[in-house]
């Protein structure tokens, strides 16, 4: 296989610590095969300086806005700006289907023509 530059996609808010482990769980899976991986849970952790997920048990994007600064205009440019300058395969967790987020990320990567790959 072919070495992807795979965006990682799933449900986050209302899930605890916004669902974190599974997406680096995921992430830790891809990368060993040999991709290249964008994890949102990753960059929002950089963005911060710490883990914004840990201590969050319902996945409150208000909590972590007024912990941690939390911006989800901040986090979706970041994220859609991988999809459209460096992607071109999407991955998505499993309930994908119930995440506004997901969702959106999923239609921008299938206007751009990407593979789409269920996890």
């Amino acid at each position: 296989m072919n070495r992807m530059r795979i965006y990682v996609a799933g449900p986050m808010r209302g899930i605890p610590e916004f669902n974190f482990p599974a997406f680096n769980a995921a992430t830790a899976i891809l990368r060993g095969q040999g991709h290249e991986v964008f994890n949102p849970a990753e960059r929002d952790n950089e963005r911060h300086g710490k883990d914004i997920s840990k201590g969050n048990l319902t996945g409150c994007e208000e909590a972590a806005a007024r912990e941690h600064g939390f911006s989800l205009r901040e986090a979706l440019a970041d994220d859609t700006a991988w999809i459209c300058r460096q992607a071109d395969t999407i991955a998505l967790l499993p309930g994908w289907e119930r995440s506004k987020g997901a969702k959106a990320e999923l239609a921008l990567s299938e206007a751009l023509g990407h593979r789409v790959m269920y996890l």
